[in-house]
């Protein structure tokens, strides 16, 4: 049967209850991860050697006095079918075997996949549910309190890779509790949040690769106001200049990397799209004054807005 390998890393109380264990996928640090934990989970048992062989064909049952079973981990899909793991399933040994995707081995997983004496852990690239789950046990395991905000940042910034992500959860723990601050997690965990005014001059690119940039610039709030700050400098700019030749002239001298970009956005609008430009920073404002502390998603939607008036 197959099992989520989250169930492996995060349940403190797993067992081995299985005599077959085939961890494939792609991601290479969560296959050992994975390996790991199993092998540990049973030395703790006690009296359990680790053996290795190069292919199941090879594997000798034999019981030692002081030992009562073996840890097999086998290295390759040689001879593994059916017939090989029943002529092994009577012993008092557990198998593991470690195996990268290929379309080689889709049978193979497919034998552990309905075989009740097996569990089929595919081991893939973190996704964002399971990043969830890893923080929040994480906290609970090492006590240390982490805002709402600096929580998502986490899940949002760290690597999908989960050797790189563990390693990161690591780090934190070098922290003491009352430094755990949003300056000292991009500091310890390098995460580049300058340059918020380049996502504005990617307005011409795809809406993914807008809100892929916004992600990595604008992290907490108070990026989120800043950010809305830049935003709003160049669309007043556009807004109050009257024509190309007067916005030309009202371009800062610093900008001249973008000139040629702020120059074809200003081409875009007429009088009727500067209105809907000054409507959309009207009733941002309103939302500013009411909540200083803007959400990260109210950033998004501002720059998702300010494209969709430019484009139509």
């Amino acid at each position: 049967m197959k099992i989520d390998p989250l169930s492996i890393i995060l349940k403190t109380d797993f067992k081995i209850d299985k005599k077959f264990y085939f961890i494939s996928g792609n991601e290479t640090t969560l296959i050992q991860k994975i390996n790991t934990k199993i092998v540990s989970t049973i030395k703790e048992e006690g009296g359990v050697a680790l053996i290795k062989v190069d292919a199941i064909g090879e594997y000798v049952d034999e019981t030692s006095f002081f030992e009562e079973k073996k840890i097999v981990l086998v290295k390759s899909c040689k001879d593994l079918n059916e017939k090989s793991l029943n002529r092994v399933r009577d012993t008092s040994d557990v198998f593991v075997f470690v195996q990268e995707n290929s379309s080689k081995i889709k049978k193979i997983k497919n034998i552990f996949l309905k075989d009740k004496d097996s569990y089929l852990v595919d081991c893939y690239e973190l996704d964002k549910n399971s990043k969830i789950k890893i923080l929040n046990e994480f906290i609970k395991i090492s006590k240390i309190n982490i805002e709402k905000d600096l929580f998502w940042v986490l899940v949002d910034k760290l690597s999908n890779k989960y050797g790189f992500f563990e390693n990161s959860l690591s780090n934190l723990l070098e922290l003491e509790q009352e430094e755990i601050t949003f300056e000292n997690i991009k500091k310890l965990l390098t995460i580049d949040d300058s340059g918020k005014d380049k996502v504005f001059f990617s307005l011409f690119k795809k809406n993914k690769d807008i809100v892929q940039l916004y992600r990595e610039k604008v992290i907490n709030t108070t990026d989120v106001n800043e950010f809305y700050y830049y935003c709003r400098f160049f669309c007043q700019l556009i807004i109050d200049s009257k024509n190309e030749d007067d916005y030309n002239k009202n371009i800062p001298i610093y900008l001249f990397k973008e000139r040629s970009f702020l120059v074809d956005l200003y081409r875009k609008y007429n009088l009727k799209k500067k209105l809907s430009l000054l409507k959309l920073l009207s009733s941002s404002e309103k939302v500013l004054r009411k909540d200083a502390n803007l959400s990260l998603i109210f950033g998004l939607r501002f720059i998702l807005n300010i494209k969709k008036i430019t484009v139509s």
